[in-house]
């Protein structure tokens, strides 16, 4: 996110917004979300969709091991509350849509107000029916409201939505399309109205919708939108755009159209983990499996006392990084354009290393630390830094290299190949720890591996400073001086690097 001072400015708004993971990008570091699955019925057919595949390894929109009864919800939440002390916020994502499901969702939000009281309410909705719920949303204390818009034009629109069903009528084609954009924009508008703070979250479809995203950007901003989120396709198993054979975008797209939609006035969030409808936890370290019934009705009584005092001290840790990211960016230099790409991309042979920051992606299981092994990292946290100032790029998503028992590659020489298609714009990688065989991998694509541990924002200075140290003058862009000025070092041992 590019500014929490955008979003709000009203006390309650912003103190509502330290704690919410998905629209503080600092918050997502200390802050846990619950997500209750209780809302299976949908009444559209997105192409990238199809919600009756679920695998234990996939994480995606749409994706759930159990529905819940609106009363096992509410139990479950307790449960977790008593022992995350860090939760802050329930949401109903799905599996379906939740206002699809309306009686569902609002008695499970009902329900759990009854007994944790301290939880910021969340919804998710395709915002088909969006206009018939907003007293109700509003009287329930639901703050906070994401609406998936990946269209504004019923023609880019019908080439996402195979049909739309509302109230005993099928739509399809544009028709479909139009219907649901408008309803979309009206409830967008009247949420906004009623101090409800919506983010919007559109999937960036390559061909489809990619050249029409910074509409969408600058429409639903006009309507009242305070973040937007563009994520990057995900193809379910089973679906039409899988069946087409439609690929997912590539990470330097993804940034340009973030970087396009921020352009066009929007405040983008960058640290979305497309999570799935039964998530529990801080967003990356899904713990749902943690939390079984068996856990649940062992857990203790919940401390009120005990988790206000304890969220107060998470909430000073992210005001901290908030002021200093506030100060970090009063003195932020041009950024390079959504192509930035490794170090040794300059377009003059004689471009100096220090003229231009460089990728770094990061291994983490949260806490703003490097703290995740390599081998068992199923997402790089991307970087910018050109050794004085860090800025946070985005998520990209990878197949873990060691799969444990739960294999559903297993083949480690195509998910290496698969994880180097996702970094090989990155000058470093830092983890907790790595082997030698994806080690040398990476060094051979000319991304030199890092082991280290500490806060992730001041290894990447620290390492970028050393990087601009070693390699001060860079080739041409396009050349293989990245494999063989990194090959160079690759005799050194990794720990030398703060190992």
């Amino acid at each position: 996110m590019d500014s929490l001072a955008d979003l709000s400015e009203t006390p309650l708004a912003l103190e509502t917004l330290r704690r919410h993971p998905c629209y503080n990008e600092e918050a997502h570091r200390y802050f846990a979300h619950i997500h209750l699955p209780v809302a299976p019925a949908c009444n559209i057919q997105c192409h990238y969709c199809n919600r009756k595949f679920d695998c234990v390894n996939e994480s995606r929109p749409g994706v759930v091991s159990e529905l819940l009864t609106p009363e096992q919800a509410a139990s479950k939440t307790y449960g977790v509350a008593a022992q995350l002390m860090q939760l802050s916020v329930v949401g109903i994502a799905g599996p379906g849509d939740p206002l699809a499901n309306a009686e569902a969702t609002f008695d499970t939000f009902r329900r759990v107000r009854e007994t944790v009281k301290d939880v910021i309410f969340c919804l998710s909705t395709n915002g088909l029916t969006l206009i018939r719920h907003i007293d109700r949303i509003v009287e329930l204390g639901i703050s906070h409201v994401t609406i998936t818009i990946n269209a504004v034009d019923p023609v880019v629109g019908s080439r996402i939505y195979g049909w739309v069903y509302d109230e005993g009528k099928r739509y399809a084609g544009e028709e479909a399309a139009r219907l649901l954009i408008d309803r979309q924009l009206a409830g967008l508008k009247m949420l906004a109205s009623r101090g409800v703070l919506c983010k919007v979250n559109s999937v960036l479809i390559p061909e489809v919708n990619d050249a029409h995203l910074p509409e969408v950007a600058r429409v639903v901003k006009e309507h009242g939108a305070v973040l937007h989120n563009i994520m990057p396709l995900i193809i379910a198993p089973g679906s039409r755009y899988e069946q087409e054979g439609m690929r997912a975008p590539r990470p330097r797209l993804v940034r340009q159209l973030q970087e396009q939609c921020a352009e066009a006035g929007a405040v983008i969030m960058r640290h979305c983990r497309q999570c799935r409808a039964d998530a529990i936890g801080l967003l990356g370290e899904d713990r749902n499996q943690d939390f079984t019934w068996e856990n649940i009705a062992a857990a203790p009584p919940m401390d009120e006392g005990a988790r206000a005092q304890f969220q107060k001290e998470l909430d000073e840790k992210v005001r901290v990084r908030m002021e200093r990211k506030e100060g970090q960016s009063h003195h932020k230099q041009p950024s390079t354009g959504a192509g930035c790409s490794c170090p040794l991309s300059g377009d003059k042979p004689e471009a100096s290393f220090t003229s231009k920051p460089v990728l770094i992606a990061v291994a983490s299981r949260g806490g703003g630390k490097v703290n995740q092994h390599f081998g068992r990292a199923k997402e790089f946290m991307i970087y910018e830094s050109d050794g004085t100032i860090v800025n946070f790029i985005g998520i990209r998503k990878v197949q873990s290299y060691c799969h444990g028992k739960a294999d559903c590659n297993g083949d480690k020489v195509e998910t290496m190949k698969e994880i180097l298609s996702m970094v090989h714009d990155c000058a470093l990688l830092l983890s907790s720890g790595i082997g030698e065989a994806p080690k040398e991998a990476l060094q051979e694509a000319g991304v030199l591996p890092i082991v280290c541990g500490g806060d992730i924002e001041e290894s990447v200075l620290e390492y970028v400073k050393f990087l601009r140290y070693m390699y001060p003058v860079q080739s041409n862009k396009g050349s293989k001086r990245n494999k063989g000025v990194k090959g160079n070092h690759s005799d050194l041992p990794i720990e030398h690097f703060g190992g």
